[in-house]
């Protein structure tokens, strides 16, 4: 399919708009996962989804074909996080993560990009994505089964919950793995229609939240407040999105035959990034991130047009209005949810075994080793170090503590300015 030329694709011409509905409908099931598991308004979600992809468009100069919209990688943060501390509170973590990224992007407009590989290595990164992914997996099966995250509580017998998450995991599956074009970016979408229809006709579905809903309403808009606990458990968690957001910017170029590292600057993206993420913390909504699902609707629509995303975002925000798509969102049982997070979470986990893998990396020798397993125990065995207001535990503290092994051990990697495999080079050793 050929590209559209940019008279066809004006900022008001029917097919931008109708372009940018489509991608907002290709992140839909991912956007609105992240709250709905985490206990975060998923009509806000949508709205800081929209304001922060604005954002990112305002500092990059709408020059990246790219959505912003809410990060798997704080789905296990912030659950740890509002269980601990407050949803509030929680808030204010996610917002210090954003000026961790906005650091970052300092840090590389100085530096260069080769600052990442440096500070983060294969060797940190890989890891640590694993923790992501792992940490919460028990949550992942006590949803499936009709149990709360915690396994205290049964909500849905046993039969109707496997039945129901067992045919979202399908479905999702089967879209991921045999879906073609369009319909494979629509994986996560079908598995919770599906699980949805299934738990409807057993009657596990109830109106409630949809009949006391107007149809136009304001998001619950809720505002952070700030605890150094809270905020120190945080922080490190933006270093994985961070790798994450640099792989995007390198993806979306190669789709777009543009170099986005180098114009507008890899440290203008994580800005945008950071400024989106942090604006999102400030309304109640989750982090933001570049969304792979929209980058793949990029390649197989080839809407090169950031106006798209524009649009995309603007639709978002008038949809976080709509009450009654709000309530309809909150009726989703939670076996549907644990169905789509078993497959979810692993996944994410896979994605950091491929991070080490693609690095070529000698795992049994000490340094690697050390690094890596250490990583893994502190951030799924849960370990705390510090206490009361000072306290780093989980996913940040083994982000932490792999930083610093990394740039302590001997064979540390390269200087600023080598390239990318000069310091994976120096990781081997």
């Amino acid at each position: 399919m050929a590209s559209a030329t940019p008279a066809e694709t004006g900022f008001l011409h029917p097919k931008t708009v109708i372009s940018g509905a489509q991608m907002l409908f290709v992140a839909f099931g991912a956007l609105v996962l992240v709250p709905l598991l985490t206990g975060l308004d998923p009509s806000v979600a949508l709205f800081t989804a929209g304001l922060g992809t604005l954002v990112f468009h305002g500092i990059t100069r709408k020059s990246v074909p790219v959505f912003l919209a809410s990060s798997f990688a704080f789905i296990a943060p912030i659950h740890v996080s509002v269980q601990q501390w407050g949803v509030e509170a929680t808030l204010g973590g996610l917002m210090a993560a954003g000026v961790a990224y906005i650091l970052l992007s300092l840090l590389v407009k100085i530096y260069g990009a080769n600052i990442l590989h440096r500070i983060l290595p294969p060797i940190v990164v890989g890891p640590v994505i694993m923790v992501i992914g792992l940490a919460l997996a028990p949550v992942a099966v006590n949803m499936a089964l009709g149990k709360t995250g915690d396994g205290s509580a049964e909500l849905f017998p046993y039969g109707q919950a496997i039945a129901v998450s067992m045919l979202a995991l399908l479905v999702t599956l089967g879209l991921a793995v045999f879906g073609r074009g369009f319909y494979k970016l629509l994986s996560i979408l079908g598995g919770v229609v599906a699980g949805y229809l299934l738990a409807l006709l057993l009657g596990m579905v109830d109106f409630g939240a949809v009949t006391q809903s107007a149809w136009v309403a304001v998001p619950n808009f809720t505002f952070p407040q700030f605890h150094w606990a809270a905020i120190l458990f945080m922080i490190p968690v933006a270093i994985a999105p961070a790798i994450e957001h640099l792989g995007d910017m390198i993806a979306i170029g190669q789709i777009t035959g543009k170099n986005y590292i180098k114009k507008p600057g890899l440290h203008r993206t994580l800005l945008g990034d950071g400024l989106a993420t942090s604006t999102a913390a400030l309304f109640g909504g989750p982090p933001n991130t570049t969304y792979s699902e929209v980058t793949g609707a990029v390649m197989i629509t080839r809407s090169f047009n950031p106006m798209i995303m524009i649009w995309a975002a603007i639709i978002a925000i008038l949809l976080a209005f709509a009450g009654k798509l709000g309530g309809v969102l909150q009726t989703i049982p939670t076996p549907v949810m644990g169905g789509i997070m078993t497959l979810l979470f692993g996944s994410i986990a896979v994605v950091g075994m491929n991070t080490l893998t693609r690095a070529h990396l000698d795992l049994t020798a000490p340094r690697n080793l050390c690094i890596a397993s250490l990583i893994l125990v502190f951030g799924i065995g849960g370990m705390q170090m510090g206490g009361g207001m000072f306290m780093l535990q989980g996913v940040g503290l083994a982000a932490i503590v792999g930083i610093l092994l990394n740039l302590i051990l001997p064979g540390a990697p390269a200087i600023p300015g080598a390239t990318p495999a000069e310091a994976t080079a120096d990781n081997q050793h």
